[in-house]
């Protein structure tokens, strides 16, 4: 009798501790990155305003996912997805002992190496959990990526726990040190139990008979959406449209790029992919969910941006005389991702077993209409903290809860579609699009942030007011094109 990971391939047990490592290295950093920019140089941050924080802050996090294009191009046409999580381990452990280094040209660097290396680890995790499972299991395969999101979560418990603790009451750069043994922890259980694998992910998925004619194609991609994204740069810096010398002139311009490299590759892969009629059926959808999940992703992530300082300004954190440390809020996410994720896991297949699980464009709209009604409950603690009081802890709390439901109903079911509607061939790449959605997002979020002024106090229902509308309007809107994204995604659920 072959060995099970919870009933499942066991092969998913190694990618659930390496993800759990990374991923509390991911959010153990996170947590601290807009309480440490913000804080005064006397006691050891940066001392940058809201707007460059939220600047600075949406373009890390942006290209940590925007970088999942590229990761995922190298693991599928070059080195294969196996190596491409060894090597992006090794790329961001470097990076977070870097910003162990206490200066600002370290803090920057120590930036650019945990960008470079979750773009080729991201992906490509994600990837091998789809390759476990054959494609009649479709409700197993769900099931399967809901235990390895809860590998992701404890992680991203821990780490803010962790190293919030120790960079809030000792040193920042002892928290960000932490982060990177972390991610030490993560590549040592890698490379132990990578063996579980098998032969998945050693050698690139492309297809032999094609790969001349993908390759070329995919370079003529690349080389065009640079050039274009270097004259485009220059334009806008030349005409004064936008100051990309600045963080958020440069935040600004990297959206508007964001948008033309989307359009180019679902471009170039409806056009010259080589699609049948069927297949770009199924790409057109996955480019509606991305776009989606991009909105969601907007709102989701004030929680590491302008959720944190709401946090630290205006919550009262004071429990028997202690004040909890601002950045434990971090946590709150992702504890009721692991308390709940067994749930909705359960309730996809027990609906699944009916014949009622709801397409995946339903469970999307509902995960968008959850997050604007949090961030209502955000429009009344903003109101509170607008007359001078400080907002019950209850707020952040619901609100959490409440976009926590709705990432259950979005990301992981979002990847997990993401692998069955996707072309073989370009599999790692849709995984990467599915990111660079989340990369839009999460650059809206910290620009957004950027307007988080603790001195105007009466803008801030306004700014969560937005993402009340932004998000049961999208919400609506795909309900009612649920029907016709039903016929294009065929069999698929």
């Amino acid at each position: 009798m072959s060995k099970t990971f919870f009933g499942h391939p066991i092969g998913l047990s190694t990618l659930f501790f390496t993800e759990m490592w990374e991923r509390f290295s991911y959010y153990g950093m996170r947590a601290l990155l807009v309480l440490f920019m913000t804080t005064p140089l006397a006691e050891g941050g940066l001392a940058f305003s809201e707007e460059t924080t939220g600047a600075i802050y949406g373009l890390y996090t942006c290209f940590v996912y925007l970088l999942a294009l590229p990761g995922g191009w190298i693991a599928d046409r070059l080195i294969g997805t196996r190596k491409a999580i060894w090597y992006g381990g090794i790329i961001i452990m470097i990076g977070h002992f870097i910003l162990a280094i206490p200066n600002h040209l370290s803090f920057f660097l120590g930036l650019i190496f945990i960008v470079v290396g979750t773009g080729l680890l991201k992906p490509n995790v994600s990837s091998i959990v789809g390759d476990l499972y054959s494609n009649d299991a479709a409700a197993k395969r769900d099931a399967g990526f809901y235990i390895f999101y809860m590998g992701i979560n404890i992680g991203a418990v821990l780490g803010p726990l962790i190293c919030g603790y120790f960079a809030e009451n000792i040193n920042w750069h002892l928290g960000f040190a932490i982060a990177g043994i972390g991610m030490a922890f993560g590549l040592a259980q890698y490379r132990m139990m990578q063996h579980h694998l098998g032969d998945i992910g050693l050698e690139p998925n492309i297809n032999q008979d094609t790969s001349s004619y993908e390759s070329t194609g995919n370079s003529k991609l690349g080389w065009g959406i640079a050039i274009g994204t270097i004259a485009l740069l220059a334009l806008l810096q030349f005409t004064g449209a936008i100051d990309i010398l600045t963080a958020t002139g440069l935040a600004e311009a990297t959206i508007i790029l964001i948008c033309l490299i989307a359009l180019a590759y679902f471009g170039y892969v409806f056009l010259a992919g080589g699609l049948t009629t069927v297949e770009k059926k199924k790409v057109a959808v996955i480019f509606l969910l991305i776009i989606c999940a991009a909105v969601f992703w907007s709102g989701f992530e004030q929680h590491g941006s302008s959720f944190n300082l709401f946090a630290r300004d205006f919550t009262d954190r004071n429990i028997l005389g202690w004040e909890m440390p601002a950045s434990w809020f971090q946590s709150i996410n992702p504890f009721f991702l692991i308390t709940l994720a067994p749930v909705f896991g359960a309730l996809w297949v027990s609906l699944a077993a009916k014949n009622l699980n709801p397409r995946t464009p339903i469970k999307f709209a509902i995960a968008l209409i959850l997050v604007g009604i949090g961030f209502y409950l955000m429009v009344v603690a903003a109101g509170i903290a607008a007359q001078g009081l400080k907002a019950g802890a209850f707020f952040l709390i619901a609100a959490y809860f409440l976009h926590t439901c709705g990432e259950l109903c979005l990301s992981p079911v979002g990847l997990s579609t993401m692998t069955k509607l996707a072309p073989k061939r370009y599999l790692s790449q849709m995984m990467g699009m599915w990111f660079v959605g989340t990369a839009a997002g999460n650059l809206v979020a910290g620009l957004v942030a950027g307007r988080f002024d603790p001195e105007d106090l009466d803008q801030m229902p306004n700014l969560f007011m937005n993402f009340v509308y932004s998000g049961i309007g999208v919400g609506i809107l795909l309900l009612l094109l649920s029907p016709l994204l039903k016929k294009w995604m065929g069999e698929v659920k």
